[in-house]
């Protein structure tokens, strides 16, 4: 089956959706912004693993999501982490992406980016510190594990998912 742009720009646009519902649903909004925060949408930064074309669906979800925060900086500083440090993810990770650690359980891809993502939140501690007078290392310590976990869930959440649905089109 040959793919249209028609079909590509339909699915970038349910998964920015996904991630907008993920992150601002009632109850979930509640942990999904702040210096303290776990993100269940963050999940979906794993299926740019299985397309590329999802960065910039995760980086459009992001950004709307971030409307709703401190100030339109969060928006620009957001979605400009997450899009440059999502591509060098993907960029550094992507040949792991068929090796698992603990007996196939958990895919080493995902592991690495998990770690990885997690250590770049120190892009959005340095905002919170400009924007918001936080301090930086204890901001940048609960996002990093804040992210952390929520990747480290999401990393076995969308490798099963992944095997049951083609996100690869």
């Amino acid at each position: 089956m040959k793919k249209s742009k028609t079909y590509d720009i339909v699915t970038i646009a349910i998964v920015a959706a996904l991630y907008v519902i993920l992150t601002m649903t009632p109850g979930l909004s509640a942990i999904s912004y702040g210096p303290i925060q776990f993100r269940v949408s963050e999940m979906l930064n794993f299926t740019a693993f299985f397309n590329k074309k999802y960065i910039i669906a995760v980086t459009i979800g992001c950004m709307i999501s971030n409307i709703l925060s401190f100030t339109w900086v969060d928006v620009i500083v957001g979605g400009l982490s997450t899009l440059v440090f999502l591509s060098l993810g993907v960029l550094l990770f992507d040949r792991f992406k068929k090796d698992y650690f603990w007996n196939g359980q958990l895919n080493k891809a995902f592991f690495f980016f998990a770690i990885f993502f997690s250590i770049s939140m120190f892009t959005i501690a340095l905002e919170l510190k400009f924007v918001a007078g936080t301090p930086f290392l204890l901001t940048w310590g609960t996002l990093a594990l804040g992210e952390f976990a929520s990747l480290f869930i999401g990393a076995f959440v969308m490798d099963k998912l992944g095997k049951r649905v083609d996100l690869s089109r």
